[in-house]
């Protein structure tokens, strides 16, 4: 059965990322029936979500989410909402917790666009979010302990119950993302 990836990068970076290259050369050689799509998510968390909804209206085969970070973060809440598969990689959690700082102008790390967040942007950011996680076994994630911008203990806890990760050292980039391509091909079926 056909499968479609679609992996969500993280804030203020953008489809050009080391991790979306490695998992585009993942899936062009070890698999066969998977295809991914990795967009360029505006910066802009409105037109992002109107993005992704498009995104998904119109892929044609059964679905899984991949994200990092903020793009964790949208993967988390797209999967629940579609009961489907995501692996969540370092991911941003609800209720985003010192996002706050982001307030004003910001730069994208890969683009260079400038834009604003502003107080409204990150409440629709922090509503694309459940209470309580359903499909347990529909989640994996993946952190690293010395990821310096999101606390891995914080994630561990709001995940409990689901299939986690841990690579102790590492940093918010997610170094042994190679080292784990086995396991997430496992676990979202992909072949």
């Amino acid at each position: 059965m056909s499968k479609t990836i679609i992996y969500f990068h993280g804030f203020k970076s953008s489809s050009d990322s080391k991790k979306a290259d490695n998992l585009k050369q993942f899936i062009k050689t070890d698999t066969k029936n998977t295809s991914i799509i990795i967009p360029d998510l505006s910066d802009k968390f409105q037109d992002a979500n109107t993005q992704i909804n498009d995104l998904i209206k119109s892929c044609e085969t059964d679905i899984v989410f991949m994200g990092s970070s903020l793009g964790g973060y949208y993967a988390l809440y797209y999967s629940q909402l579609l009961s489907t598969k995501a692996v969540l990689i370092n991911p941003a959690i609800p209720p985003l917790i010192g996002f706050d700082k982001n307030l004003g102008e910001n730069e994208n790390y890969s683009t260079g666009n400038k834009f604003i967040i502003s107080e409204e942007d990150i409440s629709f950011l922090k509503n694309l979010s459940y209470k309580k996680l359903s499909n347990h076994s529909n989640i994996m994630v993946l952190v690293e302990s010395g990821d310096e911008i999101l606390a891995f203990d914080k994630a561990i806890s709001y995940f409990n119950g689901v299939h986690i990760d841990i690579t102790f050292g590492g940093d918010h980039s997610y170094q042994s993302l190679s080292n784990k391509f086995t396991k997430i091909k496992k676990f979202l079926s992909m072949t």
